[in-house]
């Protein structure tokens, strides 16, 4: 019978990892059957027991809609300053939907899985990338009625490589956004749970401080120069007025300016998102080690 300690002796240290020790973000793709598993979990039991099941995903933006359309575009008469104002609405409120899903489900990701954090080993940036994900899913229905209606308005015949890729670096920027920011407070929240409170107010100033139920020169016209750059700087402002220019801009006839310098300001906040991943994962890292503890 062989001797396993004289085998195990004769390979190098470095062979071996250290029990519970994450690679961070990099275990996503070596885990990635996992995170298969947890996003279809999450997709499929996200309505469960639910008597309107994924119409639910159509229901909230369209609740959303009518009562800004109602009481801005209205009652406050936005409706005849912006052209099309439904449409600059609905496309501004399906990206905001989008990050707020994410944003909020990634924070309360490690605690709502306390149980398989406490008993199981593995890579916990799984369950906020995850939740990420599975707020993409849920936010495709709300693309695909937009598209639709857009399409009445003869969007399919001004649409454009540039608007292609408008939308799709809005949704890039949103999702990385909400990633760094969910692995931030997550991480936090595990131990203070006042982090879910600080994530619900400033979803609620999201919306407000980023152009979906105004446009963009109304800030102009009260702030100071530097404050409408860091204004346009935001993440979540960029995305949405890639979204504005990607389904609203075409089929709209209009004399109202573009954001200034819309595709190098998609630069800065692509580095902007990628710099708050990297704040938000290094964060994450330093703070998982106590997470079964705390639990």
């Amino acid at each position: 019978m062989p001797d396993n300690t004289q085998i195990f002796a004769t390979v190098p240290r470095s062979n071996f990892d250290v029990p519970g020790r994450s690679s961070g973000l990099l275990d996503v793709f070596r885990w990635h059957y996992l995170l298969r598993l947890l996003v279809r979990t999450g997709v499929t039991t996200r309505y469960r027991n639910s008597v309107l099941g994924w119409t639910w995903s159509y229901v909230r933006p369209a609740a959303q809609f009518l009562v800004f359309f109602v009481v801005l575009g209205v009652f406050l008469a936005l409706n005849h300053g912006i052209p099309n104002y439904a449409i600059y609405l609905f496309s501004g409120i399906v990206i905001i939907n989008l990050f707020s899903e994410a944003f909020k489900n990634a924070t309360t990701s490690i605690v709502n899985n306390a149980p398989l954090v406490r008993k199981v080993y593995l890579p916990r940036q799984l369950f906020a990338v995850s939740s990420v994900i599975v707020a993409l899913v849920h936010f495709l229905p709300q693309v695909a009625l937009l598209v639709i209606v857009c399409l009445f308005f003869g969007w399919i015949v001004k649409l454009s490589v540039l608007s292609i890729l408008a939308i799709l670096a809005a949704v890039v920027i949103i999702v990385l956004f909400a990633l760094g920011l969910g692995l931030f407070f997550g991480a936090v929240n595990v131990r203070y749970r006042d982090a879910e409170n600080i994530v619900e107010l400033l979803l609620l100033l999201a919306t407000w401080a980023s152009p979906v139920l105004y446009y963009w020169t109304m800030v102009q016209d009260v702030l100071p120069e530097w404050l409408v750059t860091l204004y346009m700087l935001n993440p979540i402002t960029q995305a949405v007025e890639l979204f504005h220019f990607a389904f609203w801009y075409p089929i709209t006839e209009t004399t109202l300016p573009l954001p200034p310098m819309l595709a190098i300001n998609t630069l800065w906040t692509t580095l902007i998102t990628i710099a708050t991943v990297a704040v938000g994962h290094i964060v994450f890292r330093r703070l998982e080690g106590r997470f079964a503890q705390d639990l």
